[in-house]
């Protein structure tokens, strides 16, 4: 059945940031001391939410230097590189579909408010969102919190709605707010990993409209 809103995540989901995101993850440990480095298939095996914890899997000590100060370093590095990033395979096509079947669409991400509205406007794809729902800071604790916030406003029924993502916290959000969820297996977690949520998996965007019945 067709659903009358996509919830989406956007990095790694819509925004394709993940060669972005493994090599500022190798940067940062070489820099910080730590003898870790990560190909692709690696990364995607230990990344993950809250970053705090995925930082300390990484191999960050926070006694030489704190979480907060590798973060804003991130961030730093991320910000203004994230705009030579493009959209993932198939979300312009998945966008479009959407929109042509009249599903609402917005996005919920863990990423800070600014620099969301920034990057959408950047790729040119701000119009097909009802809403952008970002955070408060950079360090992407979660965005449950402001998920719930947001379906408090509405007028459907959770269950109406899907949420798209390519985390195993995405299927933990989409569960707490009572919707159903997709994942994609092209962004920062292994198909492995996302499996383990018992949601959908789809290999790209590519073949979500088909999924959703559009």
């Amino acid at each position: 059945m067709k659903p009358l809103c996509v919830i989406w995540d956007w990095n790694g989901t819509l925004l394709d940031d993940l060669q972005l995101c493994l090599g500022l993850l190798n940067e940062l440990l070489e820099q910080n001391g730590s003898p870790n480095r990560y190909d692709l298939a690696a990364y995607r095996e230990i990344f993950g939410f809250p970053v705090v914890d995925y930082y300390r899997r990484a191999g960050f000590d926070f006694e030489a230097r704190s979480f907060e100060a590798l973060a804003a370093d991130y961030v730093a590095r991320y910000d203004p590189a994230s705009f030579a990033c493009s959209l993932c395979p198939g979300a312009a096509d998945a966008l479009a579909a959407l929109r042509s079947a009249g599903v609402r669409q917005v996005v919920l991400s863990a990423s800070e408010q600014t620099l969301l509205n920034a990057q959408a406007g950047h790729l040119g794809v701000a119009g097909y969102f009802d809403e952008l729902l970002g955070q408060a800071d950079h360090y992407a604790h979660g965005k449950l919190a402001v998920g719930k916030a947001w379906m408090a406003r509405q007028s459907f029924d959770p269950a109406q709605a899907v949420l798209v993502g390519d985390t195993l916290h995405d299927a933990q959000v989409a569960a707490g707010l009572g919707t159903k969820c997709v994942l994609c297996a092209a962004g920062h977690q292994s198909r492995e990993r996302l499996l383990a949520a018992g949601a959908p998996v789809i290999g790209t965007l590519k073949e979500l409209p088909a999924l959703l019945g559009l």
